[in-house]
């Protein structure tokens, strides 16, 4: 099999290692002088990637202008929650793609011990719901197949969540006015954005998907139909208008009057089906977290219906396995990880939303139903459909997306991943209000709609699920590490590495974050692997029976690792334009 990797053989380099006269491979062994060797520096340093440093607080996202806005926001004396909102609302202006206010997402809060407070730390779910007019035909054909193209239209749209669940972050834990955290988005939408190479080809590629909308067309290409280039100044007045009725009203200047009105206008035209009660009366949920441990790192993980609880079943089941032991990049750890990622993604299927699903969220979750399920992995053999049981947890129940982290001085720490769903969501904006809308009603299970897949059925007012899982993990009982990624089906591969990577190989942030990764979702599915591993991996794991595929980049953690005064932050360069930076 070509692999894509070029002169290189597993044969080759083993010849390239026998003994004369032996017939055994030779192995160099590595040699390390006392404390390792300086590397040809004065100074030694032991990993290639290092952290940025600050004091005093961080902030880490994609966009390098929304970063700058949540850092001044600290600046100005505003606490991790007030930053976090100014980065939301700023994103949706910088990086359209995935930034909004019309999609949604979730977002995991820890607020330190203050004026004889007890800490907490408590999760939001502003995710899409259904609207109440869904049927569970709505986005077939004619052939009763998922229509996938309606998704890139206004039929696609679920009731956005985003402006609800910074509203309901700011009743309870906001320090600085609304207004104030708004404003800086406005000013950028007002002025315009220096656009990247990065952002002025991104918006390029979508230019015969948003030319099918008028709405989307005008807000981002030029009056004769031509992209906005690298280096233009990128301005959005409908949407500083519509910003500046969120500014003034708050939650009511989104889900209610005028603003409200233009979007369902725009809705109900395009043949979608959200309408002004749907907006009206749209809620997030306010839920303690999902709390699990991994090697004794505590962890604050989002409830459903994020994939949290399927990120702590697989950090449960690698937990029985000696991976330091085994050496970061190794078959032994990469088969682990694969295995214990099909296995996770087929309990995945109980994970659905209210009002018509309940998900045993603590079975999964726990200790013992990993017990039950590791049996499943062998060090030999790779699991298939055919190979892979289902899960039973409930008797182990008790009674283009973007991520950024934020941590202030106080102690308190804000893990927040929203999403449009797709890059660009419906590539839908209704006339007059700047407001790319999500295409979120896609991610029910619509090819599949039987009894196996119930949790996830189409169904009116139901929540939506998502792949997205950001945490809070803590040591000594304060935050640790704030992090999270975009990339869909490969964001719970990458916060799984990410997670092993920090606390198995003990690495910092930044080297964690830069390390390649690897992704299996179902169990017949290739293990896809990022460039970086070794050639000679590959027949290694193909003898496990892993069907092994190279991979484009997976997923972009945005993360802050707190250590004492420090905070040490890293913007995965996978993406291009994200930026950590410090308070000082």
């Amino acid at each position: 099999m070509s692999f894509g990797w070029r002169n290189f053989s597993t044969a080759a380099v083993i010849a390239s290692l026998m003994v004369a006269g032996t017939g055994m491979a030779q192995i160099p062994t590595i040699q390390h002088a006392e404390g390792r060797g300086s590397g040809g520096d004065i100074v030694n340093y032991r990993e290639i990637h290092g952290p940025v440093i600050g004091r005093d607080g961080m902030v880490a996202s994609q966009s390098a202008p929304a970063t700058k806005v949540g850092v001044e926001i600290l600046r100005a004396g505003g606490n991790a929650v007030d930053a976090a909102i100014a980065v939301a609302f700023a994103e949706a202006v910088t990086l359209p793609r995935a930034g909004n206010i019309g999609g949604g997402g979730y977002m995991v809060i820890h607020m330190a011990a203050k004026d004889g407070k007890p800490a907490q730390t408590i999760t939001i779910n502003y995710y899409g719901i259904a609207p109440n007019a869904l049927t569970s035909s709505y986005l077939l054909d004619s052939n009763g197949k998922f229509d996938r193209d309606a998704t890139m239209t206004y039929k696609g749209v679920s009731v956005p969540g985003t402006v609800a669940g910074m509203w309901d972050a700011h009743k309870m834990f906001g320090s600085m006015p609304w207004k104030k955290l708004v404003e800086p988005a406005i000013r950028l939408a007002k002025n315009g954005v220096r656009l990247t190479d990065g952002e002025a080809e991104a918006t390029a590629s979508r230019r015969d998907v948003m030319m099918k909308d008028p709405g989307a067309f005008k807000a981002f290409f030029k009056a004769d139909g031509s992209a906005y280039k690298a280096g233009d100044i990128f301005k959005q007045p409908d949407l500083a208008w519509s910003l500046t009725q969120v500014a003034m009203r708050g939650r009511d200047g989104f889900y209610k009057g005028v603003l409200a009105k233009k979007m369902v206008e725009g809705i109900r035209a395009g043949g979608g089906l959200v309408d002004e009660a749907d907006l009206a009366n749209y809620k997030t949920e306010i839920l303690a977290p999902i709390w699990s441990s991994y090697r004794g790192v505590n962890i604050a993980f989002m409830p459903p219906t994020s994939s949290g609880v399927t990120l702590a079943e697989i950090m449960n089941l690698i937990e029985h396995f000696p991976v330091k032991e085994y050496g970061w990049g190794s078959s032994q750890t990469l088969h682990l990880i694969s295995e214990s990622m099909k296995i996770a993604s087929s309990d995945r299927r109980f994970v659905g939303g209210l009002p018509d699903w309940n998900t045993p969220a603590k079975g999964l979750a726990s200790k013992a139903f990993a017990r039950e399920r590791v049996q499943l992995i062998s060090p030999t053999k790779s699991l298939s459909s055919a190979t892979l049981p289902d899960g039973n947890p409930y008797p182990y129940e008790s009674i283009d997306t973007t991520h950024y982290s934020v941590a202030d001085q106080y102690g308190n720490a804000v893990s927040n991943t929203y999403t449009l769903t797709s890059s660009y969501g419906a590539h839908v904006v209704p006339q007059g209000t700047g407001v790319l809308l999500n295409n979120s009603l896609g991610n029910f299970s619509w090819s599949d709609q039987s009894e196996r897949f119930k949790a996830n059925l189409p169904a009116p007012g139901k929540r939506l699920g998502s792949t997205i899982t950001p945490l809070i993990a803590f040591r000594d009982n304060k935050p640790w590490l704030v992090t999270g990624s975009p990339g869909g089906g490969y964001i719970i591969s990458a916060m799984t590495q990410v997670l092993m990577n920090t606390i198995d190989f003990e690495m910092n942030i930044a080297e964690a974050a830069e390390r390649p990764r690897i992704h299996q979702s179902d169990a017949d599915s290739p293990l896809e692997m990022e460039e970086g591993f070794s050639p000679d991996l590959v027949p290694i794991l193909q003898a496990k029976g892993h069907k092994v595929r190279l991979s484009d980049t997976m997923g972009s953690t945005q993360s802050i690792m707190i250590s004492q005064d420090r905070f040490l932050g890293a913007a995965d360069t996978r993406r291009p334009d994200a930026l950590a930076e410090g308070v000082n």
